[in-house]
């Protein structure tokens, strides 16, 4: 289902940036999964967000940044959201390893969107990286500690598989979404055990 009305909420966003895009269309839609509520939001380009726990809150907020990065308010429909919508789905399911959906960069910029770009494109699915593997990739081998904050940003969750990139130690690292969810999506690729409970 996707969404053409809002409330308007009188919260903005730090990041908001009114003149980074004048008056681009845009769509929004939230999906449930099993990782929780997703809000999925596309552009004519292509995928533009994706945000987990997509409650009220997070989706008024995620909306208002939206609208103003966008300079107006969302379309009633995009076809990249069916698509990005379709293809979580079946990710989440277990029946999709690549996803195809065109992305639109607009929401990441510099060496966070080189790093993620390098991220979507070299490392597959049931892969992982480490932060400075990751680095050395953009040529940046200074650069783990950036990665990491790169990683932050990523306006593009799952879809740039920011939950692929793990610490040197072994550990999984952080991750915006939740230590659990990234526990849950590794899982789901093999790269760790299912979880028994």
């Amino acid at each position: 289902m996707t969404h053409a009305e809002q409330d308007s909420p009188s919260e903005t966003g730090p990041d908001a940036a009114p003149e980074a895009a004048a008056r681009r269309g845009w769509a929004w839609t939230r999906l449930e999964t099993p990782i929780g509520p997703l809000l999925l939001a596309a552009t004519r380009t292509g995928l533009v967000q994706v945000a987990f726990h997509a409650d009220e809150r997070t989706v008024r907020r995620a909306l208002t940044r939206l609208e103003q990065f966008f300079g107006g308010p969302p379309l009633s429909e995009i076809p990249h959201l069916a698509t990005a919508a379709t293809e979580l789905s079946a990710y989440c399911a277990g029946r999709l390893r690549t996803f195809t959906v065109p992305l639109d960069w607009s929401l990441s910029s510099g060496f966070a969107a080189r790093v993620l770009q390098v991220l979507a494109t070299d490392v597959p699915y049931g892969g992982v990286v480490g932060y400075q593997d990751l680095a050395d990739r953009v040529g940046e081998p200074g650069a783990a500690r950036a990665v990491g904050a790169a990683m932050g940003s990523n306006p593009l969750p799952v879809v740039v598989p920011c939950h692929r990139v793990v610490a040197s130690d072994g550990g999984i690292g952080g991750f915006g979404g939740g230590l659990e969810t990234k526990r849950l999506l590794l899982a789901l690729e093999g790269v760790l055990p299912a979880p028994l409970f």
